[in-house]
Protein backbone atom coordinates (compact mmCIF):
# COMPACT_ATOMS: atom_id res chain seq x y z
CA UNK A 1 0.00 0.00 0.00
CA UNK A 2 1.29 3.68 -0.16
CA UNK A 3 1.23 5.74 2.33
CA UNK A 4 0.19 9.49 2.04
CA UNK A 5 3.36 10.48 3.54
CA UNK A 6 5.08 9.48 -0.30
CA UNK A 7 3.16 12.65 -1.37
CA UNK A 8 4.28 15.03 1.01
CA UNK A 9 7.92 13.87 1.38
CA UNK A 10 10.43 16.71 0.87
CA UNK A 11 12.21 14.81 -1.99
CA UNK A 12 8.74 14.15 -3.85
CA UNK A 13 8.03 17.95 -3.19
CA UNK A 14 11.32 18.78 -4.42
CA UNK A 15 11.06 16.88 -7.66
CA UNK A 16 7.54 17.79 -8.29
CA UNK A 17 8.91 21.66 -8.15
CA UNK A 18 11.64 20.77 -10.63
CA UNK A 19 8.93 19.55 -12.91
CA UNK A 20 6.04 22.16 -12.79
CA UNK A 21 8.79 25.03 -13.04
CA UNK A 22 10.74 23.74 -16.00
CA UNK A 23 10.81 26.03 -18.66
CA UNK A 24 9.02 28.79 -17.06
CA UNK A 25 11.39 29.83 -14.46
CA UNK A 26 11.63 33.34 -15.86
CA UNK A 27 8.32 33.76 -15.66
CA UNK A 28 6.68 36.01 -12.56
CA UNK A 29 4.43 33.38 -10.93
CA UNK A 30 7.09 31.07 -10.93
CA UNK A 31 10.76 33.31 -10.81
CA UNK A 32 8.61 34.40 -7.38
CA UNK A 33 8.05 30.98 -5.69
CA UNK A 34 11.71 30.34 -6.25
CA UNK A 35 12.42 33.40 -4.62
CA UNK A 36 10.77 31.75 -0.96
CA UNK A 37 11.79 28.43 -2.37
CA UNK A 38 12.56 26.77 1.08
CA UNK A 39 9.44 28.65 3.04
CA UNK A 40 6.97 28.12 0.38
CA UNK A 41 7.70 24.07 0.06
CA UNK A 42 7.67 23.79 3.81
CA UNK A 43 3.93 25.48 3.82
CA UNK A 44 2.95 22.91 1.19
CA UNK A 45 4.54 20.19 3.22
CA UNK A 46 2.63 21.59 6.39
CA UNK A 47 -0.98 22.14 4.54
CA UNK A 48 -0.53 18.35 3.22
CA UNK A 49 0.88 16.65 6.03
CA UNK A 50 -2.36 18.59 8.16
CA UNK A 51 -4.32 18.27 5.51
CA UNK A 52 -5.40 21.53 5.50
CA UNK A 53 -4.72 22.03 1.79
CA UNK A 54 -7.03 23.68 -0.45
CA UNK A 55 -6.50 24.35 -4.31
CA UNK A 56 -6.59 27.60 -5.50
CA UNK A 57 -8.64 29.52 -8.15
CA UNK A 58 -8.17 28.61 -12.07
CA UNK A 59 -7.42 31.06 -14.51
CA UNK A 60 -8.91 30.44 -17.98
CA UNK A 61 -8.87 31.00 -21.31
CA UNK A 62 -9.99 30.01 -24.60
CA UNK A 63 -7.27 28.42 -27.51
CA UNK A 64 -8.85 27.76 -31.08
CA UNK A 65 -5.79 25.39 -32.33
CA UNK A 66 -7.14 23.10 -33.92
CA UNK A 67 -10.20 23.87 -32.24
CA UNK A 68 -11.90 26.32 -29.87
CA UNK A 69 -10.92 25.20 -26.06
CA UNK A 70 -11.22 26.08 -23.16
CA UNK A 71 -8.12 25.76 -20.98
CA UNK A 72 -7.70 25.69 -17.05
CA UNK A 73 -4.27 26.82 -15.29
CA UNK A 74 -4.53 26.10 -11.55
CA UNK A 75 -1.73 28.39 -9.26
CA UNK A 76 1.75 27.70 -9.49
CA UNK A 77 1.88 25.92 -6.26
CA UNK A 78 -1.40 23.66 -7.18
CA UNK A 79 0.73 22.48 -10.21
CA UNK A 80 3.74 21.58 -8.02
CA UNK A 81 0.94 19.29 -5.65
CA UNK A 82 -0.62 17.96 -8.98
CA UNK A 83 2.86 16.95 -9.87
CA UNK A 84 3.45 15.40 -6.37
CA UNK A 85 0.30 13.28 -6.07
CA UNK A 86 1.18 11.71 -10.35
CA UNK A 87 4.99 11.24 -8.90
CA UNK A 88 3.46 8.60 -6.64
CA UNK A 89 0.07 7.32 -8.05
CA UNK A 90 1.60 6.87 -11.84
CA UNK A 91 3.99 4.06 -10.46
CA UNK A 92 0.63 2.52 -8.87
CA UNK A 93 -1.45 2.64 -12.24
CA UNK A 94 1.28 2.17 -15.03
CA UNK A 95 1.41 -1.28 -14.99
CA UNK A 96 -2.04 -1.81 -15.27
CA UNK A 97 -2.59 0.50 -18.52
CA UNK A 98 -2.15 -1.64 -22.02
CA UNK A 99 0.74 -1.22 -24.05
CA UNK A 100 -1.12 0.38 -26.77
CA UNK A 101 -2.30 3.39 -24.66
CA UNK A 102 0.29 6.32 -25.77
CA UNK A 103 -0.79 9.84 -24.17
CA UNK A 104 0.75 11.23 -20.80
CA UNK A 105 3.10 8.34 -20.51
CA UNK A 106 7.24 7.72 -20.59
CA UNK A 107 8.18 5.92 -23.53
CA UNK A 108 4.75 6.95 -25.61
CA UNK A 109 3.33 10.21 -27.08
CA UNK A 110 2.48 10.89 -30.37
CA UNK A 111 4.88 9.79 -32.67
CA UNK A 112 5.15 6.40 -31.79
CA UNK A 113 1.02 6.40 -31.33
CA UNK A 114 1.29 7.31 -35.71
CA UNK A 115 3.99 4.45 -35.98
CA UNK A 116 1.95 1.96 -34.64
CA UNK A 117 -0.64 3.30 -36.73
CA UNK A 118 1.17 2.92 -39.48
CA UNK A 119 2.28 -0.86 -38.25
CA UNK A 120 -1.07 -1.90 -38.13
CA UNK A 121 -2.12 -0.44 -41.17
CA UNK A 122 -0.03 -2.62 -42.90
CA UNK A 123 -1.33 -5.74 -41.21
CA UNK A 124 -4.86 -5.25 -41.84
CA UNK A 125 -7.41 -4.11 -44.39
CA UNK A 126 -9.97 -2.09 -42.60
CA UNK A 127 -9.95 0.37 -39.69
CA UNK A 128 -12.41 1.56 -36.98
CA UNK A 129 -11.61 5.20 -36.86
CA UNK A 130 -14.13 6.44 -33.09
CA UNK A 131 -13.13 9.22 -30.68
CA UNK A 132 -15.14 10.62 -28.04
CA UNK A 133 -17.45 13.48 -27.80
CA UNK A 134 -16.86 16.13 -25.35
CA UNK A 135 -14.33 14.05 -23.71
CA UNK A 136 -13.07 15.70 -20.59
CA UNK A 137 -16.25 17.96 -19.67
CA UNK A 138 -17.84 14.59 -19.63
CA UNK A 139 -15.61 12.75 -17.21
CA UNK A 140 -17.81 12.13 -14.22
CA UNK A 141 -16.55 12.55 -10.76
CA UNK A 142 -18.15 9.51 -9.52
CA UNK A 143 -17.07 6.97 -11.75
CA UNK A 144 -13.89 8.17 -11.69
CA UNK A 145 -13.28 8.27 -8.33
CA UNK A 146 -14.57 4.25 -7.96
CA UNK A 147 -12.19 3.74 -10.63
CA UNK A 148 -9.20 4.97 -8.82
CA UNK A 149 -10.36 4.02 -5.47
CA UNK A 150 -9.60 0.17 -6.73
CA UNK A 151 -6.47 0.50 -6.80
CA UNK A 152 -5.50 3.90 -3.96
CA UNK A 153 -6.41 1.53 -0.50
CA UNK A 154 -5.02 4.74 1.56
CA UNK A 155 -8.04 7.11 2.91
CA UNK A 156 -5.55 10.06 2.65
CA UNK A 157 -4.56 10.36 -0.71
CA UNK A 158 -8.14 9.97 -1.85
CA UNK A 159 -8.85 12.91 0.40
CA UNK A 160 -6.42 14.73 -1.73
CA UNK A 161 -7.88 13.65 -4.90
CA UNK A 162 -10.77 14.46 -3.43
CA UNK A 163 -9.53 18.21 -3.40
CA UNK A 164 -8.10 18.54 -6.75
CA UNK A 165 -11.29 17.01 -8.32
CA UNK A 166 -13.93 19.49 -6.09
CA UNK A 167 -11.43 22.05 -7.22
CA UNK A 168 -12.44 21.42 -11.21
CA UNK A 169 -16.33 20.43 -10.62
CA UNK A 170 -17.68 23.62 -12.46
CA UNK A 171 -14.98 24.41 -14.99
CA UNK A 172 -16.18 23.20 -17.89
CA UNK A 173 -19.92 22.95 -17.19
CA UNK A 174 -20.78 25.67 -19.77
CA UNK A 175 -18.69 23.36 -22.23
CA UNK A 176 -20.92 20.22 -21.56
CA UNK A 177 -24.05 19.55 -23.17
CA UNK A 178 -26.17 17.55 -21.40
CA UNK A 179 -27.01 13.80 -22.57
CA UNK A 180 -29.44 11.18 -20.50
CA UNK A 181 -28.73 7.68 -19.87
CA UNK A 182 -30.84 4.87 -19.56
CA UNK A 183 -31.88 4.70 -15.94
CA UNK A 184 -31.05 8.76 -15.33
CA UNK A 185 -33.65 10.67 -13.77
CA UNK A 186 -33.46 15.06 -13.77
CA UNK A 187 -31.15 15.00 -10.63
CA UNK A 188 -28.40 13.17 -13.69
CA UNK A 189 -28.08 17.14 -14.85
CA UNK A 190 -26.20 17.85 -11.14
CA UNK A 191 -23.84 14.99 -11.49
CA UNK A 192 -20.36 16.58 -10.67
CA UNK A 193 -18.18 16.19 -13.80
CA UNK A 194 -15.12 17.71 -15.59
CA UNK A 195 -11.32 18.18 -15.38
CA UNK A 196 -9.81 20.61 -16.49
CA UNK A 197 -7.92 20.87 -19.47
CA UNK A 198 -4.45 21.85 -18.44
CA UNK A 199 -4.12 20.02 -15.47
CA UNK A 200 -1.89 17.18 -15.15
CA UNK A 201 -3.77 15.30 -13.21
CA UNK A 202 -6.36 16.13 -15.67
CA UNK A 203 -4.42 14.39 -18.54
CA UNK A 204 -3.36 11.07 -15.85
CA UNK A 205 -6.62 10.67 -14.51
CA UNK A 206 -8.00 10.65 -18.43
CA UNK A 207 -6.02 7.55 -19.00
CA UNK A 208 -7.31 5.88 -15.53
CA UNK A 209 -10.71 6.56 -16.44
CA UNK A 210 -10.70 4.87 -20.03
CA UNK A 211 -8.68 2.13 -18.56
CA UNK A 212 -11.29 -0.36 -17.97
CA UNK A 213 -12.58 0.19 -21.35
CA UNK A 214 -9.50 -0.61 -22.93
CA UNK A 215 -9.50 -3.77 -21.28
CA UNK A 216 -12.93 -4.26 -22.84
CA UNK A 217 -11.91 -3.98 -26.03
CA UNK A 218 -8.84 -6.46 -26.27
CA UNK A 219 -9.77 -9.16 -23.78
CA UNK A 220 -13.69 -8.98 -24.48
CA UNK A 221 -13.94 -8.12 -27.83
CA UNK A 222 -10.85 -9.36 -28.56
CA UNK A 223 -9.50 -6.90 -31.48
CA UNK A 224 -5.97 -7.72 -31.92
CA UNK A 225 -4.66 -4.00 -33.24
CA UNK A 226 -6.23 -1.60 -31.09
CA UNK A 227 -4.68 1.50 -30.00
CA UNK A 228 -5.71 5.11 -28.28
CA UNK A 229 -4.50 8.11 -27.54
CA UNK A 230 -6.41 10.08 -24.87
CA UNK A 231 -9.81 10.02 -26.47
CA UNK A 232 -9.00 9.19 -29.95
CA UNK A 233 -8.49 5.60 -30.50
CA UNK A 234 -8.71 2.85 -33.71
CA UNK A 235 -9.57 -0.41 -34.10
CA UNK A 236 -8.03 -2.70 -36.88
CA UNK A 237 -9.68 -5.96 -38.60
CA UNK A 238 -9.49 -7.89 -41.78
CA UNK A 239 -13.61 -7.90 -41.75
CA UNK A 240 -15.04 -4.93 -42.09
CA UNK A 241 -18.23 -6.78 -40.83
CA UNK A 242 -16.92 -7.66 -37.51
CA UNK A 243 -15.93 -3.83 -37.19
CA UNK A 244 -19.51 -2.92 -37.39
CA UNK A 245 -20.46 -5.31 -35.09
CA UNK A 246 -17.72 -3.86 -32.44
CA UNK A 247 -18.86 -0.56 -33.43
CA UNK A 248 -22.43 -1.11 -31.42
CA UNK A 249 -20.44 -2.85 -28.77
CA UNK A 250 -18.35 -0.02 -28.04
CA UNK A 251 -21.23 2.04 -28.20
CA UNK A 252 -23.10 0.57 -25.64
CA UNK A 253 -20.03 0.19 -23.22
CA UNK A 254 -18.96 3.91 -23.39
CA UNK A 255 -22.61 4.78 -21.75
CA UNK A 256 -21.56 2.97 -18.40
CA UNK A 257 -18.40 5.47 -18.32
CA UNK A 258 -21.37 8.53 -19.02
CA UNK A 259 -19.65 8.91 -22.76
CA UNK A 260 -20.49 9.19 -26.49
CA UNK A 261 -19.04 8.50 -29.40
CA UNK A 262 -18.92 11.52 -32.32
CA UNK A 263 -21.03 8.93 -34.05
CA UNK A 264 -21.12 11.14 -37.64
CA UNK A 265 -17.16 10.14 -37.48
CA UNK A 266 -17.00 6.59 -36.00
CA UNK A 267 -16.64 4.72 -39.51
CA UNK A 268 -15.12 1.93 -41.03
CA UNK A 269 -13.07 2.57 -43.99
CA UNK A 270 -10.53 0.63 -46.05
CA UNK A 271 -6.63 1.50 -44.50
CA UNK A 272 -5.50 2.14 -48.07
CA UNK A 273 -8.33 5.52 -48.06
CA UNK A 274 -5.55 7.17 -45.25
CA UNK A 275 -6.53 7.06 -41.44
CA UNK A 276 -6.99 10.75 -39.90
CA UNK A 277 -5.04 10.59 -36.93
CA UNK A 278 -3.27 13.01 -34.61
CA UNK A 279 -3.51 15.23 -37.44
CA UNK A 280 -1.84 13.35 -39.88
CA UNK A 281 -3.10 10.99 -42.61
CA UNK A 282 -1.97 7.63 -42.29
CA UNK A 283 -1.33 5.79 -45.49
CA UNK A 284 -0.06 2.13 -45.23
CA UNK A 285 3.05 3.53 -46.62
CA UNK A 286 3.63 7.34 -46.20
CA UNK A 287 2.09 9.94 -43.96
CA UNK A 288 0.31 13.16 -44.94
CA UNK A 289 -0.17 16.43 -42.41
CA UNK A 290 -3.75 17.12 -42.58
CA UNK A 291 -4.42 20.45 -44.72
CA UNK A 292 -5.42 22.25 -42.05
CA UNK A 293 -2.68 21.87 -39.86
CA UNK A 294 -0.34 23.42 -42.88
CA UNK A 295 -2.96 26.41 -43.19
CA UNK A 296 -2.92 27.20 -39.64
CA UNK A 297 0.89 27.10 -39.13
CA UNK A 298 0.94 29.63 -42.25
CA UNK A 299 -1.26 31.88 -40.59
CA UNK A 300 0.74 32.03 -37.18
CA UNK A 301 3.79 32.00 -39.29
CA UNK A 302 1.87 35.44 -41.32
CA UNK A 303 1.29 36.65 -37.61
CA UNK A 304 4.76 36.26 -36.10
CA UNK A 305 6.23 38.08 -39.21
CA UNK A 306 4.58 40.94 -38.65
CA UNK A 307 5.01 41.06 -34.85
CA UNK A 308 8.75 40.58 -35.34
CA UNK A 309 9.01 43.21 -38.09
CA UNK A 310 7.42 45.63 -35.11
CA UNK A 311 9.73 44.36 -32.70
CA UNK A 312 7.45 42.71 -30.36
CA UNK A 313 8.31 39.21 -30.15
CA UNK A 314 12.78 38.43 -30.68
CA UNK A 315 13.94 36.19 -32.99
CA UNK A 316 14.47 33.18 -30.55
CA UNK A 317 10.78 33.07 -29.97
CA UNK A 318 10.20 33.01 -33.61
CA UNK A 319 12.58 30.15 -33.94
CA UNK A 320 11.18 28.26 -30.90
CA UNK A 321 7.58 27.98 -32.88
CA UNK A 322 9.09 27.37 -35.80
CA UNK A 323 11.64 24.07 -34.44
CA UNK A 324 8.17 22.92 -32.74
CA UNK A 325 6.08 22.53 -35.83
CA UNK A 326 9.29 21.29 -37.98
CA UNK A 327 9.59 18.50 -35.48
CA UNK A 328 6.30 17.80 -35.70
CA UNK A 329 5.62 17.85 -39.36
CA UNK A 330 8.91 15.88 -40.05
CA UNK A 331 6.98 12.91 -38.80
CA UNK A 332 5.12 13.19 -42.16
CA UNK A 333 5.81 12.80 -45.59
CA UNK A 334 6.29 16.86 -45.92
CA UNK A 335 9.48 18.01 -47.03
CA UNK A 336 7.84 19.56 -49.81
CA UNK A 337 5.43 21.49 -47.89
CA UNK A 338 7.97 22.19 -45.38
CA UNK A 339 9.77 23.85 -47.89
CA UNK A 340 7.30 25.79 -49.35
CA UNK A 341 5.46 27.23 -46.27
CA UNK A 342 9.00 28.17 -44.82
CA UNK A 343 10.30 29.83 -48.09
CA UNK A 344 7.13 32.06 -48.28
CA UNK A 345 8.16 34.47 -45.21
CA UNK A 346 11.33 36.65 -44.48
CA UNK A 347 12.00 38.21 -41.16
CA UNK A 348 12.84 41.67 -41.07
CA UNK A 349 13.07 44.74 -38.63
CA UNK A 350 10.93 47.51 -40.33
CA UNK A 351 12.97 50.64 -40.36
CA UNK A 352 11.55 53.02 -38.15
Amino acid sequence: MISYSRIYDWNNLLTAWRKAAKGKRGTPVVAAFEHRLEDNLIDLFEQLAQKSYRPGNYVSFYIHDPKKRLISAAPFRDRIVHHALCNILERLFEKSFIADSYANRIGKGTHRALNRCQEFSRRYRYVLTCDVRQFFPSIDHIILRKILAKKIIETDILWLVDQILKSGENILKDEYNMVYFPGDDLFAADRPRGLPIGNLTSQFWANCYLNPFDHFVKRELQCPAFLRYVDDFLLFHDDKRKLWTWRRALIKRLQHYRLTLHEERANVRPVSEGIPFLGFIVFPKHRRLKRKKGISFRRKLKILSELYADGVIPLKQVSAVVQGWVNHARYGNTVGLRRAILSEFTFKRRIA
